[in-house]
């Protein structure tokens, strides 16, 4: 392992007094989906794995909370000088994508991660991309331009989408397209020139952001994933397909904690007696994020032509008793349905840029 190996590594060192906000931070910004809790001598204390953070968030646990109550205090770890071939195959054995190196001292030393020894492995799984609505509520800019099609960084969202996706492995697309879809038809064509498969299915009229479902033309023989045109996010789809199959779910919908403050102090009665008071409390849900995987055997409950939305579709499954669970996103994640929302992207893609150019 190089010294700037493991300098890079060392971005996911933590101390012990950090918080889950500071956890899912640090998550997202070195990509390595493990934290390293290390004491002020560099000792590890213990790691936080992206299911540990999940399940952290499922558990409706608030940002404030101590990383130390989250992390396994006793992870595997190998020594410094173990060969690359003991290292994979306690990676094996163990279910690992993650190994921390330790010295004598147990101090942090480096990190071997699962993509050091093999590159991203391909996946069959179909992408359905949702881009047939109007846009209406980003008027003027999609007056002559689809909504995926608006640029963000030098290219359209839908393109930051499928290059997010393929280099995680997927290499079939299908877009649903309706409002100025020969823009996309014309942009993307077949997807050969990109080395992907890309198909379309057209919507005749406004299907919902899951009746074009009904259109694909052979029922796929593996889950796949569905994702709103709209989204710029830096989710692993290949991740949500993983949970969504461990779990044997028939429907997976990803879903990001939402977090709003009380603008007032809040009373609590009982009567007229007053039992509490909370100084604008904050309260956490769950919101749709507009990314799912969605297994064979939902797909038959999608009616050809006819309209439905996804929290309908998923509250569809629910009844004839089709398991539906919630994936719990911390990646970054935004959704651009409005003027600001997309000047925000831009924004924030122009400085990410600017840092990755650094």
């Amino acid at each position: 392992m190089t010294n700037q190996e493991r300098e890079a590594w060392r971005r996911a060192l933590i101390p012990p007094a950090a918080t889950l906000r500071d956890a899912i931070k640090n998550l997202d910004q070195t990509a390595l989906q493990i934290i390293l809790v290390a004491d002020q001598d560099g000792a590890l204390m213990g790691t936080i794995t992206d299911g540990d953070i999940r399940r952290a968030l499922l558990r409706g646990l608030g940002m404030a909370t101590p990383v130390t109550d989250i992390m396994n205090p006793n992870p595997l770890v190998v020594p410094i000088g173990v060969n690359r071939e003991a290292v994979l195959q306690m990676m094996q054995i163990n279910k690992l994508h993650q190994l921390p190196v330790v010295d004598e001292r147990r101090v942090v030393s480096g990190l071997y991660h699962w993509d050091d020894f093999f590159s991203q492995a391909s996946r069959s799984n179909i992408v359905l991309i949702m881009a047939g609505g109007l846009g209406k509520r980003l008027r003027p800019y999609t007056e002559d331009c689809p909504k995926p099609m608006l640029s963000v960084g030098g290219r359209p969202i839908i393109e930051h989408i499928i290059d997010r996706a393929k280099a995680q492995g997927f290499n079939n697309f299908v877009i649903a397209i309706r409002y100025l879809g020969q823009m996309i038809k014309d942009h993307f064509g077949d997807g050969s020139s990109r080395g992907i498969r890309v198909e379309y299915v057209q919507e005749d009229e406004p299907l919902g952001t899951a009746g074009a479902l009904g259109l694909i033309k052979e029922l796929p023989e593996n889950s796949l994933v569905v994702s709103n045109g709209d989204v710029l996010t830096d989710i692993n789809y290949g991740d949500l397909l993983d949970f969504h199959e461990r779990y044997n779910a028939d429907a997976t919908m990803a879903v990001r904690m939402y977090e709003w403050q009380h603008p007032f102090g809040v009373v609590h009665t009982e009567g007229i007696n007053i039992v509490g008071i909370e100084e604008k409390p904050t309260y956490q849900t769950h919101v749709n994020a507009g990314i799912y995987a969605l297994s064979p055997r939902a797909l038959v409950h999608i009616k050809k032509g006819q309209p439905c939305d996804m929290p309908e579709f998923f509250e569809l499954l629910q009844t004839v008793n089709h398991k539906t669970i919630a994936y719990p996103m911390h990646e970054p994640w935004m959704d651009i349905g409005r003027p600001d929302d997309l000047k925000f992207a831009r924004q924030e893609e122009s400085e990410r840029q600017k840092k990755n150019a650094e």
